[in-house]
């Protein structure tokens, strides 16, 4: 009975000492499970606070860039209310003047009447000439004045008019306030695909750059490749043939030749969805073929961030709302607006400005003289001398200068505004220089005692030459010089 009580009792001693044990690794492996799961959770809470913080950070970005359009947009309508209160005062004063000769004149004819009546010496026929020429110069100055009056009333009328025009046109309009910017960056899902991109001796890289016509820039920055080329077009067949090759894993030229051959196919197809999508949502039909085309191709085309095929079918619409509200053809104002900007489709192929490109592809494809002269006058570029035409220009500047049209950093948007007002303001004889439209138009106030109307033009064209050589920026910029003189008086 010892024996089997002391073996009962190492026995229970064993499995006690091997119960705490267990204990003893549980708590352990529930300590290190717990610190894990903490700092998962404290991870997902950095990564969200991040994206929170990049999300809060663009918006700030996105609310000074529309305080900035209202704060120049007050700017201006200040400036407005000053020159019509001018305009008001000089034309009350020139009222009260003309009355005042007015009723000199009659007074002084009444005068003359009662003289002739009195003269019994003269002739009835001299009477009646002296008479008739006092009436006519009495009526001439009334009508001056009567005319005068009503050329001003219905200036003021067209102006109501036009901002009624443009609200209502607006208001009716909804659309995406921007757009991606179409992607040069591909992702990578190990750095090991750097090397196989590359490929040996580097004839992977050059078979796939002389097959797409884009530059491939891999650098050391971690998990991505840079797909660099002036037409948008190629580098999106760049970009999907090099996402397709590296979900495919073989990367050969002969395989990159084929995967590049079947993207352009792809890519063609897709850019003629894409161009009769448009034609069917701007409801414009009997476009030629290489006009589609070349409507799909603007897909890939940015202005700002603002995508420039969604930019045509807006100001097609704006146009055609606001050509119906006047009275014009609104199947014109639709094709012309949807068509003004065809010629950067292919601007990088051909010299000159895309006005000019546009309205030489759509006169030689057969379309309207009304739709070319506005594809070629929308940027003021020549005599807007068609209605159709400036109705495209104002839906072109409608849809561009938006708040939320067109996207860009703070810190760039403001470097540029302040570039375009130093170089404006380096000039002898500026005083003063606002850089407004997201910098598509600066606005110049000379100084009236050191130049005159001569000096002041040429000045403007040296500050639009000072532009061109000095920056680099996307469209055209606008230079409006203002010098005028004001004179102000208290009345006590």
């Amino acid at each position: 009975y010892a024996a089997v009580w002391l073996l009962l009792r190492q026995t229970r001693r064993l499995a006690t000492e091997k119960a705490e044990s267990h204990l003893q690794l549980a708590k352990r492996e529930a300590a290190v499970a717990a610190q894990e799961i903490v700092s998962k959770a404290e991870e997902e809470i950095r990564t969200r606070e991040a994206e929170l913080n990049r999300d809060l950070d663009r918006r700030k970005i996105e609310i000074e860039m529309m305080l900035r359009e209202i704060r120049s947009h007050e700017e201006s309508l200040g400036l407005l209310d000053y020159q019509l209160e001018q305009r008001q005062d000089r034309l009350a004063r020139e009222a009260a003047a003309i009355k005042q000769a007015r009723d000199a004149m009659r007074d002084l004819s009444k005068s003359l009447r009662k003289r002739l009546e009195g003269v019994a010496s003269l002739d009835g026929e001299e009477v009646r000439k002296q008479l008739r020429e006092e009436v006519t110069f009495e009526c001439a100055e009334e009508l001056r004045a009567l005319r005068k009056e009503l050329l001003e009333r219905s200036e003021q009328d067209l102006v109501q008019e036009g901002k009624r025009i443009l609200v209502a046109t607006m208001q009716r309009l909804a659309s995406k306030p921007n757009n991606d910017i179409t992607a040069t960056i591909v992702q990578l899902p190990t750095e090991e695909m750097k090397g196989r991109i590359i490929g040996r001796e580097g004839r992977n890289i050059r078979a796939f750059e002389k097959a797409t016509g884009v530059d491939v820039i891999i650098d050391d920055t971690p998990g991505v490749v840079i797909v660099s080329a002036f037409d948008p077009v190629r580098r999106e067949i760049a970009r999907n043939a090099l996402n397709k090759l590296i979900a495919d894993g073989r990367i050969h030229p002969t395989r990159i030749e084929e995967l590049v051959a079947e993207t352009e196919k792809e890519t063609e197809a897709a850019i003629r969805r894409y161009g009769q999508e448009a034609t069917h949502e701007a409801q414009v039909h009997g476009l030629n073929e290489r006009i589609i085309q070349l409507l799909g191709r603007l897909h890939y085309r940015t202005s700002y961030s603002q995508n420039v095929l969604r930019h045509s079918i807006e100001v097609s619409f704006v146009a055609s709302m606001m050509a119906e509200e006047m009275g014009y053809s609104g199947e014109i104002a639709r094709r012309a607006g949807l068509l003004h900007d065809i010629g950067k489709a292919a601007d990088h192929d051909t010299e000159g400005g895309h006005p000019k490109i546009g309205a030489d592809l759509l006169k030689r494809y057969g379309e309207s003289p009304e739709v070319v002269h506005a594809a070629l006058g929308h940027h003021d570029d020549i005599r807007p001398d068609m209605p159709y035409t400036v109705l495209v220009a104002a839906a072109d500047a409608c849809s561009a200068s938006r708040p939320g049209a067109r996207r860009e950093t703070l810190d760039r948007y403001i470097k540029r505004m302040q570039e375009l007002e130093t170089i404006a303001t380096g000039f002898d004889g500026v005083e003063q220089a606002f850089a407004i439209q997201a910098g598509r138009e600066v606005r110049v106030i000379a100084s009236t005692r050191s130049t005159t109307d001569e000096s002041a033009a040429k000045i403007c064209r040296d500050i639009a030459k000072a532009f061109e050589e000095q920056l680099t920026y996307p469209g055209e910029i606008k230079v409006t010089m203002i010098r005028e003189s004001r004179f102000t008086e208290m009345a006590k």
